[in-house]
């Protein structure tokens, strides 16, 4: 069962403030009140025998002690709270779970996801409530897909409004062939798959990135035509064989976007592996 960890921050949070404010509102001050009782039944506490001022200190700190609850929700408040603002707003850890981004990312990738590069979102509903940047044609990016509740990462190569084919692996945007270059042939000799490097056209220039596709095309690969409605992203894997993406599922809407992966930092790939940052960088 997957576990919603936004979710279940939010509710952490806000239980944890619910109980330090009502501590502050209704139980700070009988506790305060139950100190100045002691203090006035001690007396000048510096003229007390060592007996009496240890009672008195026992005493005191009796009736200044907050409830169990109490301690737990001021301790853990300001650090849920910390960790709530940053991964719903600034960035958030992922770790790549499957191989459909290869050789981008691999098993094991822990990367780090801009929260607000495609715009503000509340946390839980993910409503957006500020614009900033729209997805660009070469991204990384998270995102919920349309069938599932599931955090998923692919490329995107269309936009709205986008028309787009897929022949043998080979992509083509609004009838333009997508450019791609040999860098090498596995195994040598016998290729059974092959790394190119695929270029995207954008708005900005050329966008050049490594995908993966083998010798004989996936059914997935071998011919499909897609427009892209509006408000709507088409999302594809590197590893463009082994990837269940929009090909399969159809493009993901505007509401679903998490936001965009930018560095890989750090590589673990299960519990029995030594963690490694040989991989640490920006993802292009």
């Amino acid at each position: 069962m997957d576990i919603n960890f936004p979710l279940v921050l939010v509710i952490l949070v806000f239980v944890s403030g619910v109980i330090w404010l009502f501590d502050a509102l209704f139980l700070a001050s009988k506790r305060r009140q139950a100190v100045a009782a002691v203090e006035q039944q001690f007396g000048d506490i510096e003229v007390l025998p060592e007996a009496r001022q240890m009672a008195f200190n026992t005493a005191r700190e009796t009736a200044e002690k907050e409830p169990v609850a109490v301690e737990y929700a001021k301790s853990f408040f300001p650090v849920l709270f910390i960790v709530l603002v940053l991964r719903s707003f600034l960035v958030e850890p992922f770790q790549i779970p499957s191989s459909s981004m290869v050789p981008t990312l691999e098993i094991g990738d822990f990367i780090l996801v801009n929260k607000y590069t495609y715009g503000i979102r509340l946390p839980v509903t993910r409503t957006k409530v500020m614009d900033i940047n729209e997805p660009e044609r070469g991204d990384v990016m998270v995102f919920f897909p349309p069938h599932k509740s599931v955090y998923f990462i692919k490329r995107v190569v269309g936009l709205p409004g986008d028309e787009i084919r897929y022949i043998n692996n080979v992509l083509y945007v609004n009838g333009k062939k997508q450019p791609q270059s040999l860098v090498a042939a596995l195994p040598p000799g016998d290729p059974q798959y092959y790394l190119m490097e695929e270029t995207l056209t954008t708005a900005d220039g050329p966008d050049s990135h490594a995908i993966r596709k083998q010798a004989v095309p996936s059914p997935l690969s071998r011919d499909g035509y897609w427009r892209v409605p509006e408000g709507h992203y088409f999302m594809m894997g590197d590893n463009r064989d082994n990837s269940s993406d929009s090909r399969e599922w159809g493009p993901v809407p505007e509401a679903n976007i998490v936001g965009k992966a930018f560095a890989i930092w750090m590589h673990w790939e299960s519990l029995g592996s030594i963690p490694t940052f040989g991989r640490v960088g920006y993802i292009d």
